[in-house]
């Protein structure tokens, strides 16, 4: 045994003894080596403490060895990589790896909360319902913030993942999930038949259980029988096999999601290298070969640091090298655990007593404990376990009912084995109780998916051979594939699968011991929980679940599900089928959102697009702002200008007396053409269009089906059939899957074809009183723009720059004479350095966003904050424009009683009384006297701007029977930021309410 390692073994394992690896758990400097886990390393080191349990806060130990794990979750890396709840049993050792244990203050070996141990009458099931009920008032100062305090286990890192995470996607014919023995015969099965397969394994090494036995197949070493599978599949060119992935989750039409760790073994994943990345399968059929979980006993003191289930010690034996313990007692109500035994002693462990419950055993049991020189106790059972933070002492209680203790410091448990079919309930199907392996096994299976070995309940090795070769030969088969030649199946060595489980253990009354025994370690469920829930009503095994908590959190009742359905089916006098089970859901373990998210965070999560006109507003200074999906130019700041609001009361002035340039191309554009284009507009806008001539635009309303608006804008009519509506840069998806809904499900019939072209044209606002003249220099001279050819809403193809093809608009989102001029995207950006160099002369200025938010409040002019999804048309004043003549999307649901009543908010202006106050969008308005509470509330502040051109701020919103009530004075009261101001309300068009600027 190496002295830095104390209970590392000589040598055995399949370690590599030549690569040291060095880590730290909470602050202190460990040694391992490659092929270890964290908790391998930290068992060969002596370490039995790793953490604190949740609501108690006991010491816990390791008690597996593989994601069932419920007790050794710590917290892995530091600063910015800091994961918590990381799993130590699968956590693969680096050089490097920083490690640190949860739930305990000030330290691991001194925990404060421990003293919730000592509380425990009180800390019962659903105490936190009974609890915290009285009185109301103590509610948000005490119980809340104590709660949340205590919430969690680990510490979320609390800054932005460094590492990124990608989405990848993948094919094949047959998809294997596990490489244990039935894994590896299934995909080599399939694999020789020409299928492409693909086995996918959670573990770093393939071999499943095999790696933790020392068994033989074909009187052979069953590490040799492993290496020479693998290296046969590794030489098919239509095998792909993938280690560190994890299968966690089975969907509709053979989709399995697929979680591999790519680079989880280091410390810091390569340049260019993703640390995990998500799969998303398409198979044809799958064999789910995933092994089984071992089941734990429930008895007094069963979360002891030291306590462990007897699977789990092979593996850290004959895997790892390791030896949980020197002075051993086994508890195994099975012939598995005294395997364990025989492990365990020819490591050099001593076996001081193997407990097994049965009254007889086999003979050939008998005859290995003699040889390892172990006490044999049939009958009897281990009712205690004690130590504090490292087990000291079991306390066994024998067939006529003497109670002894033993001191030990390892006891390893076996009480049989659950097959893991969790993938198999996640398409909302249950499994079914085999009383002949006491366990469920899988009922109803997912199309596509079978399921071989230990899995099904088969949990021999001969019998996970054998199902492997044959479903994977069935399933290749199943794909078209020639099943490859019937072989003898290997021959194993002999293995005793006799059990009698033993769910809990009670006192010689027949009664729960005093001391806690956990049937659920990681939410310290104990029986008298289970007990409690059922005297208590909630006896349904999901009201069991929720009542106490039983098979929550990362491990999902792997260790706990059984002993708990067990405790109640004794409580209520059922069997434990009777019982029932709850079902699984993904994930299988626990995935990382960012291996969800994939690329699509930060600036990824929604891709910014450009316009085609970006560089242009680049060059001339611009400041953007995300605009939906686009990047828009916000205002364009000139040197000396150090306020943005400087800028735009330039900007706006700029547009009002001379001429200004905007880039509008964000707005939606969709290309509607075909007989009934017309008719479709009629019945998807609330006012008509039929009678709309060629060559003319206008200004549209829709409404969503519940009769509210969703969107407005314009549009033009270029041919008898061929129509080009504009929307709102926000909805131009949303319109766009509207119409399409509506002319798909709704009116097949009529003949009408949509496209979006929104990124095909380049569009840009050109506005001011010397709009006209800067557009004549771009502006082909075929074509006459003059006010009295071209008058307002007139629409028309036109060729600019010498022929290119154009779209010339006279409508105006500003309130000024305007043009919006549309060019093939390919041209945006000369458009706009033609348009800027035609209007040189004239001072043409580029204006953005804020300029144009500026204007249109001036003007009056809805926008996003008035369309909101909760105004109709006639809170926004445009209730005239509804049709009375056909039918329209919304039209019914618009007369609403509740819709048309006069008391509805109603779309109004307001100025401040005393000009140099400042309004706040969101202000709510009380009347003048009144207390600012939610009775008086009468409306509120919907958009705010100051205007250059009125030198005072003003504001759009929608008050109560507001336009009847021009005139009257309201305050603005702005609870958040300590405002109250005395506003006017007034007509909701500032400048040019005639609109005689528009016709010029």
């Amino acid at each position: 045994m190496s002295t830095k390692q104390p209970f590392r073994t000589a040598d055995g394992g399949l370690i590599d003894r030549t690569q040291p690896q060095s880590f730290r758990f909470d602050g202190t400097r460990y040694e391992g080596f490659a092929g270890d886990t964290l908790a391998s390393a930290l068992l060969a080191n002596g370490v039995r403490l790793v953490g604190r349990s949740f609501k108690y806060h006991r010491p816990r130990g390791i008690l597996s060895a593989g994601p069932e794990e419920p007790n050794a979750l710590v917290e892995l890396r530091a600063g910015a990589r800091r994961e918590p709840n990381t799993r130590a049993t699968v956590t693969e050792l680096y050089h490097g790896l920083e490690a640190r244990s949860q739930n305990r203050w000030p330290s691991l070996a001194f925990d404060v909360l421990s003293i919730n141990s000592l509380l425990g009458p009180a800390l019962t099931a659903g105490f936190y319902y009974k609890t915290f009920m009285w009185p109301a008032s103590f509610w948000e100062k005490l119980y809340e913030p104590l709660i949340r305090r205590a919430a969690g286990l680990g510490r979320a890192a609390g800054h932005e993942d460094p590492d990124h995470y990608e989405k990848a996607f993948a094919f094949c014919d047959v998809l294997v999930i596990g490489g244990g023995p039935a894994g590896l015969a299934a995909a080599l099965a399939a694999g020789r038949t020409g299928a492409r397969v693909i086995l996918c394994d959670e573990d770093f090494r393939l071999g499943g259980k095999l790696l933790a036995e020392k068994r033989e197949i074909d009187a052979r070493a069953s590490s040799e029988w492993i290496a020479d599978t693998l290296a046969e599949l590794a030489g098919m060119p239509d095998v792909r096999i993938m280690a560190r992935s994890t299968v966690y989750g089975v969907y509709d039409h053979g989709i399995y999601g697929v979680i591999e760790r790519v680079n989880d073994h280091l410390p810091i994943p390569p340049a260019h290298q993703p640390r995990q990345r998500s799969w998303r399968i398409n198979a044809k059929r799958a064999v789910l070969a995933a092994g089984a979980i071992e089941r734990p006993i429930v008895f007094a003191g069963n979360d002891t640091p030291g306590v462990m289930l007897a699977g789990a010690v092979r593996a850290y034996v004959n895997r790892h090298g390791v030896l949980p313990g020197r002075e051993a007692v086994i508890f195994t109500s099975g012939d598995d655990g005294w395997a364990t035994a025989r492990d365990l002693a020819a490591a050099g462990a001593r076996i001081a007593a193997i407990v097994d419950p049965r009254p007889q055993i086999d003979a050939g049991l008998t005859a290995l404990a003699s040889r390892i020189g172990a006490r044999v106790l049939t009958g009897g059972v281990v009712s205690a376990a004690s130590g504090g933070r490292a087990l000291r002492q079991v306390t066994i209680r024998d067939a006529s009912g003497r109670e002894q203790t033993i001191a030990c410091d390892l006891l390893a448990v076996s009480n049989g084995w659950n097959p893991t079919l969790h993938l198999t309930s996640h398409q909302n199907t249950r499994p079914v109780w085999d009383e002949a392996i006491h366990a469920f096994v899988p009922g109803q299976m997912p199309a596509g998916l079978s399921v071989a070995g230990s899995a099904a309940g088969r949990f021999s090795l001969a019998q996970a051979l054998e199902d492997g070769a044959r479903l994977g030969s069935q399933a290749a088969a199943d794909c078209g594939f020639a099943p490859t030649v019937d072989a003898q199946p290997p021959k194993t060595d002999p293995e005793g699968v006799a059990l009698a489980p033993v769910w809990r253990v009670k006192d010689g009354k027949g009664r729960s011991f005093r001391g806690k025994a956990f049937v659920d370690f990681q939410n310290d469920v104990t029986d008298k929980d289970v007990e409690l829930a059922a005297r208590e009503g909630f006896k349904p095994v999901e009201h069991l679940k929720r009542y106490t908590t039983l098979g929550m959190a990362t491990d999902q009742g792997k260790t706990s599900n059984i002993a708990g359905l067990a405790i109640m089916a004794e409580q209520t006098g059922k069997t434990i089928p009777e019982t029932g089970t709850t079902i699984f859901r993904p994930p299988y373990t626990p995935v990382a959102i960012g291996a969800l998210a994939g690329h699509h965070r930060g600036q990824d999560f929604r891709p910014i697009r450009l316009t085609p006109t970006h560089q242009w507003s680049k060059d001339q200074g611009a400041v953007f702002v995300e605009a939906g999906l686009w990047l828009r130019a916000q205002y364009y700041p000139r040197p000396g200008e150090n306020d943005w609001l400087v800028t735009v009361n330039r900007e706006v002035l700029a547009v009002r007396n001379g001429v200004g340039l905007c880039d509008v191309s964000t707005l939606g554009k969709i290309d509607i053409q075909g007989a009934d284009a017309a008719g479709f507009l009629e019945r998807v806008y609330i006012n008509g269009w039929k009678a709309l001539p060629v060559g003319k635009a206008r200004y549209g309303l829709m409404l969503r089906e519940d009769g509210f608006v969703m969107d407005d804008g314009t549009t033009s009519r270029l041919a008898e059939t061929h129509f080009v509506m504009t929307t709102t840069t926000a909805n131009a998806a949303k319109v766009m899957q509207h119409l399409e809904f509506c002319h798909q499900v709704l009116w097949p019939d009529l003949d009408v074809r949509m496209v979006s072209v929104s990124e095909q044209w380049a569009q840009a606002a050109i506005a001011g009183p010397k709009a006209r003249e800067v557009l004549r220099g771009v502006v082909d001279a075929q074509h006459d723009i003059s006010n009295e050819a071209f008058p307002y809403l007139a629409a028309r193809e036109i060729t600019v720059g010498g022929g290119i093809p154009a779209r010339l608009f006279r409508i105006s989102f500003s309130g000024e004479l305007a043009y919006e001029l549309a060019v093939p995207a390919d041209h945006g950006d000369a458009m706009m350095r033609a348009l800027m160099a035609a209007g040189e002369p004239h001072g043409i200025t580029p204006y953005g966003t804020e300029a144009l938010g500026v204007m249109r409040i001036e003007k009056g002019h809805v926008a996003g904050n008035e369309l909101n999804g909760q105004t109709t048309a006639r809170d926004l004043g445009l209730g005239k424009m509804m049709s009375s003549k056909k039918d329209f999307i919304g039209r019914l649901m618009a007369g609403r009683d509740a819709l048309v009543e006069t008391g509805r908010p109603s779309f109004v202006g307001f100025k401040p009384v005393d000009p140099n106050q400042r309004l706040r969008a969101g202000a709510h308005f009380i009347g003048v006297g009144k207390p600012a509470v939610m009775e008086h509330d009468e409306g509120y502040m919907t958009s705010v701007a100051y205007s250059p051109n009125l030198k005072h701020w003003m504001g759009l919103g929608l008050l109560r029977n507001g336009a009847s009530r021009i005139g009257e004075r309201i305050r603005a009261v702005d609870p958040v930021r300590n405002g109250d101001i005395e506003v006017e309300i007034c007509n909701p068009v500032f400048v040019d309410p005639e609109g005689a600027r528009l016709h010029v």
